[in-house]
């Protein structure tokens, strides 16, 4: 493996590994941590990385994999999901799109109004963006993957879904 694909690779790899771990580590203190102060800014600064470490892993992976190339990366992503799903489909490209698009709006309301701000948000809002972001790490992780990454992916799942069940941070009454 030639030097550069090396490190494609690992900047590719390791952005996303940031993005996941970010969302995992946020939502951990924001559930259960929930009473304490400055947890809110800790879980806003925390998922800040992560997202921007999502918009890196686009760059990381545009640059090494796909040549600057939207087509490139259209057809790679049809060509897995019809691997793994049985279908001939880039538009989970879109979706990508969307959620980091939805993501760094996500931040920016939350930075702009304060960091005690988001249990303030409509909280149906909050349950579907979450609900949306859970369906696509399990996807990602789970149906996208095998081997090693599959049961790390299963473990990460686990985790974020007893985070998340518990919906404490829906818990709170909009205002």
């Amino acid at each position: 493996m030639r030097a550069t694909s090396l490190i494609g690779e690992l900047l590719t790899r390791g952005t996303i590994w940031i993005t996941l771990l970010a969302y995992l580590v946020g939502g951990i203190i924001l559930h259960f941590n929930s009473g304490r102060p400055n947890n809110s800014s800790l879980t806003r600064t925390i998922w800040t990385i992560g997202c921007f470490s999502l918009a890196l892993h686009f760059v990381t992976a545009f640059n090494f994999y796909h040549d600057w190339s939207q087509v490139s990366a259209y057809e790679e992503t049809a060509r897995q999901t019809d691997e793994y799903v049985g279908l001939n489909w880039g538009g989970g490209l879109y979706i990508n799109y969307a959620i980091l698009s939805i993501w760094l709006i996500d931040l920016a309301a939350w930075w702009r109004q304060g960091a005690d701000s988001y249990r303030r948000q409509f909280w149906k809002l909050r349950v579907v963006w979450h609900s949306l972001l859970i369906f696509i790490i399990i996807n990602a992780l789970i149906v996208f993957k095998g081997g090693i990454v599959r049961w790390l992916g299963v473990v990460y799942c686990l985790i974020l879904l007893v985070t998340w069940l518990p919906l404490r941070i829906f818990s709170a009454s909009p205002r």
